[in-house]
């Protein structure tokens, strides 16, 4: 019986590294707009002379060589933000809300693909603002943060999946929460209008409240988890831009 175990165990190591050879390398990196990111690549020969990397943003969608033979592509829009490391990882610099997606690793010998692909999801969590009035005798400085605004911020995560943001939260692979600076979710507090909302490839959390003279300087922060493990957040600080306004406030 103890053999009989032995050559199950055994197989099922042999069917597991067999399925990681077919599969390849997968990895999922989170990230912050405006952040640097780096892309490992984890199948890289000794020459990143044979190293390709390819990009898609959607599903079925052409792919885009970004790397090729180690050079990178002057085509695309952004090869000045992209380099590539002596471990053939690839950097992106100043990473936007564009850039999120499916990058793939891939290495070539003499027109020969080599080994398995490095898989690699990119998701990119994004804050926009938005401003209201709530007075109607305010429209000459509508740019303008002050208290008595009405700000929405809009937090969006980014992904390359096939799965719906609603099945992604209703499984636990990922939750957004805005929180304070404390690390209190905002949830809790009657002052703050926090709604959800999704499409396949977006999830995104609203916060929205009129802002008090105390909100100077004050900080809400979007986090993102997976799988409970906080992978990033982006931070939204309320800086009043009329000087008046901040010299009062020092004032009191």
């Amino acid at each position: 019986m103890a053999d009989k175990c032995d050559l199950c165990l055994l197989g099922l190591i042999i069917l597991s590294s067999l399925l990681t050879g077919i599969s390849g390398v997968k990895d999922h990196v989170f990230i912050s707009s405006g952040e640097n990111v780096r892309l490992s690549c984890n199948n890289a020969l000794s020459d990143c002379k044979s190293t390709t990397w390819n990009y898609n943003r959607f599903r079925h969608s052409a792919g885009v060589a970004l790397i090729a033979g180690g050079i990178k592509n002057k085509d695309t829009e952004r090869h000045e933000r992209l380099s590539l490391e002596s471990d053939c990882s690839l950097n992106i610099k100043n990473v936007t809300e564009e850039d999120y997606g499916f990058y793939k690793c891939r290495q070539y010998v003499n027109g020969q693909k080599q080994g398995p692909d490095a898989d690699v999801f990119l998701h990119v969590l994004h804050v926009s603002v938005s401003l209201t009035s709530s007075s109607s005798s305010s429209s000459s400085s509508q740019t303008e943060i002050s208290p008595g605004r009405s700000v929405t911020l809009s937090c969006q995560l980014y992904s390359y999946t096939v799965y719906s943001c609603d099945d992604r939260v209703s499984s636990g692979r990922f939750e957004l929460l805005w929180v304070n600076q404390a690390g209190v979710d905002l949830k809790t507090d009657s002052r703050y209008q926090i709604l959800s909302s999704s499409d396949q490839y977006h999830c995104i959390i609203t916060l929205t409240t009129t802002l008090l003279n105390e909100d100077n300087n004050r900080e809400w922060r979007c986090q993102l988890t997976h799988r409970n493990q906080l992978e990033t957040s982006v931070r939204y600080t309320v800086k009043y831009s009329d000087p008046q306004i901040q010299e009062k406030l020092k004032s009191v």
